[in-house]
């Protein structure tokens, strides 16, 4: 490993703030994202089931590469990104710019805590590595369903999640980012609580990656 690179990522993810990015710093960190979760973005759209014509949401849209991605596959519908650090919300305008043109894609400044829709409003819903940090996990679960549209689906994708035998750097990152990771039974009780009809849980073996598919 070359620790030069080392020490420059961790003082860009340090000054960058990945609970809520801000500066120059974070948007650096934000494209650096765009890109070492890609995979776990596939994965969690792949478990969507989205259709052309869906109205979908991006809950913590970061540096909108999921939205960029799902552009592909909603070729009739409508999609919707909201993130509360406007550094996120600039980003993903800018990685979004020709579907926001278009009139496909819309980007808001809001909180999970309070999001500005109807109720009913949405087919599908993602959240990709924002879980971590919702300031009242399951209250703000029930926003995400609140907006939900009867059997949509809702799909939460992270890298960590506590488990026997998850590695030492995610229990260190834990730790270093204050990051909230539930184990599996405590996902399926707080989506149920929030009011999901159903519980899909989707772990890779010999990772820490999960995705969480709540159905209304």
């Amino acid at each position: 490993m070359d620790n030069g690179n080392f020490a420059s990522r961790e003082s860009i993810t340090k000054l960058g703030n990945p609970k809520k990015p801000e500066g120059d710093a974070g948007r650096v960190m934000l494209g650096r994202m765009n890109e070492s979760h890609a995979s776990l973005t596939a994965w969690a759209i792949s478990l969507l089931e989205l259709g052309g014509g869906d109205c979908v949401l991006d809950v913590g849209c970061g540096g909108g590469a999921a939205l960029y991605r799902m552009a592909e596959l909603v070729t009739a519908g409508r999609l919707v990104g909201v993130d509360y650090s406007p550094v996120s919300v600039s980003l993903s305008r800018e990685t979004n710019a020709k579907e926001i043109a278009e009139g496909k894609t819309e980007i808001i400044e809001a909180s999970v805590e309070d999001l500005p829709f109807a109720d009913g409003t949405f087919d599908k819903v993602i959240s990709v590595e924002s879980f971590y940090f919702w300031p009242r996990p399951t209250d703000d679960l029930s926003e995400v369903c609140r907006v939900m549209k009867k059997g949509g689906r809702f799909a939460l994708a992270a890298d960590v999640y506590t488990h026997e035998g998850m590695s030492k750097e995610s229990r260190e990152s834990i730790e270093k980012y204050a990051l909230f990771a539930p184990t599996t039974d405590e996902f399926a009780e707080m989506f149920a609580r929030a009011g999901f009809s159903c519980t899909e849980i989707h772990t890779e073996e010999n990772t820490d990656r999960i995705v969480v598919v709540g159905i209304k």
